[in-house]
């Protein structure tokens, strides 16, 4: 996952709408059946499909009230935990 497009992300959201991220990743999810597509492909659509849940898990907690710089890092610093665990 990465920051800057996290956080690119979130503001995609704020001025649109979270249900254009849901459809994005319903449909490279869909592609991810591909038979075809190599390891890299699925890596890439993989990374992509993670960093569009983690903008809506950040949006998620500004909504809840959480200020948007305190959200983001909040939820990197739960990220990096459970990769070192």
């Amino acid at each position: 996952m990465k920051l800057p497009i996290i956080k690119h992300l979130s503001a995609f959201i704020e001025e649109n709408d979270e249900d254009f991220l849901v459809e994005t990743i319903e449909t490279l999810e869909t592609l991810t059946e591909v038979p075809s597509l190599k390891e890299e492909e699925l890596d890439v659509i993989g990374e992509l499909i993670s960093n569009m849940y983690g903008a809506l898990e950040v949006h998620k907690m500004v909504q809840q009230g959480t200020p948007k710089k305190e959200a983001l890092n909040s939820f990197m610093q739960r990220v990096l935990g459970s990769i070192d665990t």
